[in-house]
């Protein structure tokens, strides 16, 4: 028994050994948290400020939260454009996976707006960071109204943005969602939301980048002898002698002639005709499967003399800033733990990590519903009483004035 557990203790050891050895090659380019001295690391954008449309960020857990301790950036002032970035080591995801995650809650009806983070390259002006500036990707939810529920993944490519070509839904309720997003040196993406893999796919197929590598052959003829029949008459069945002869009625068995029936007057009786049960219909052959059917005949596809491969597909320009750049009609949603790094294992540490709170979170939401549900009830129930007291106020003095008009006729009548 000692020896079985001495077995297993060391197999713990390797394994807890081979989990620091892969993390030690991996690399966490940028965590936010919002803990203290996040302001240092970001800069407030002046875009909009002139023209009265900038909103602002409040530090601040929410109204509701798993943590009171976890704090992240809360947009405030409805119908506002919020623009905030942090400069960032400059690095390459050439030869290595890209990790892009953070996580939002939108508290607010938020009715039209934006909650997506974006990557930027280049030299950027912080302070002047807005909707214009140029992004390597932009990635997250865009909402407007009902039908809008869009996960916006656009990646640019020698300076024109692309979007992804799948439709995508992001998470409209009022709990904290993460959002990330995978991109790996074969070109192949994943999108995860809170840990569960939304889509997955390729650079080359899912995006309008690169002419396809295979097109369909516009000159290509299904061949003659193509047999696309998978059912075929048995050619060796033969109709059953005399099939011809059976009748398509008879007349009917059960008929008795009337006992007032007059030959004399109504002719000869004949019994009602009935369907036949013997007869089948038109004789054909049954159906056999057809031993040369080669399936439906498909146009080939035929490589596409326009495409031209790019290794470099995947490679973003030299990433050096992050950023929130959003318009939102209600202002409300909580951005926080912007991850940027190579290792997926690693950010799906950090979602666990975070959402080990989510029960609590739940339990804070729908206890932040029903005190607004009772406000405004309450806020309702005033308003009701409001409205029945100037009725009766109205009423009282519609009441004072035809008595005072009847009464001032009386007196002019006793003149």
């Amino acid at each position: 028994m000692a020896r079985h557990s001495s077995t297993v203790s060391v197999t713990l050891k390797l394994l807890l050994l081979l989990f620091l050895f892969r993390f030690s090659f991996s690399e966490i380019i940028f965590e936010e948290r919002f803990e203290d001295g996040w302001q240092s690391r970001w800069v407030k954008s002046d875009w909009k400020r002139s023209e009265g449309k900038a909103g602002s960020f409040k530090h601040t857990p929410g109204k509701w939260h798993g943590d009171p301790d976890d704090k992240g950036v809360q947009t405030s002032g409805d119908a506002k454009h919020f623009a905030m970035s942090a400069k960032i080591p400059e690095f390459t995801n050439k030869n290595r996976t890209l990790v892009l995650q953070y996580s939002i809650r939108l508290e607010q009806d938020i009715e039209c707006g934006g909650g997506y983070i974006k990557l930027l390259s280049g030299f950027v002006n912080q302070k002047k960071f807005g909707g214009d500036t140029p992004y390597s990707l932009m990635f997250g939810p865009d909402i407007c109204g009902t039908q809008t529920k869009k996960l916006h993944v656009i990646l640019s490519y020698q300076g024109q943005n692309y979007p992804l070509k799948k439709e995508l839904e992001c998470e409209t309720d009022k709990l904290t969602h993460f959002y990330t997003f995978i991109l790996r040196p074969d070109a192949s993406y994943s999108i995860l939301i809170d840990n569960r893999e939304r889509d997955s796919g390729s650079m080359y197929t899912d995006w309008d980048i690169l002419p396809p590598r295979k097109i369909k052959d516009v000159n290509a003829k299904k061949p003659a002898d193509w047999d696309d029949r998978e059912y075929i008459e048995d050619p060796n069945a033969k109709k059953p002698e005399g099939y011809d002869s059976i009748p398509k009625e008879i007349p009917d068995p059960k008929a008795k002639e009337p006992d007032n029936w007059d030959e004399e007057e109504d002719g000869i009786w004949r019994a009602p005709k009935i369907p036949n049960p013997k007869y089948k219909g038109p004789w054909k052959p049954k159906k056999i499967k057809n031993p040369n059917y080669k399936g439906k005949w498909k146009i080939p596809y035929i490589d596409n003399p326009e495409f031209e491969d790019d290794p470099d597909l995947y490679v973003l320009k030299p990433i050096k800033y992050v950023g929130i750049e959003v318009w939102q009609v209600k202002a409300g949603s909580v951005f926080d733990n912007v991850l940027i790094c190579d290792e997926p294992e690693y950010a799906k540490q950090v979602v666990d990590e975070v959402l080990a709170n989510r029960e609590v979170e739940k339990e804070a939401f729908e206890e932040a519903e029903k005190v607004r549900k009772a406000r405004e009830e309450e806020e309702a129930q005033r308003a009701r009483e409001e409205g029945e007291r100037r009725r009766r106020e109205r009423g009282y003095d519609r009441r004072y004035r035809d008595r005072e008009r009847y009464r001032d006729r009386y007196r002019r009548d006793e003149l």
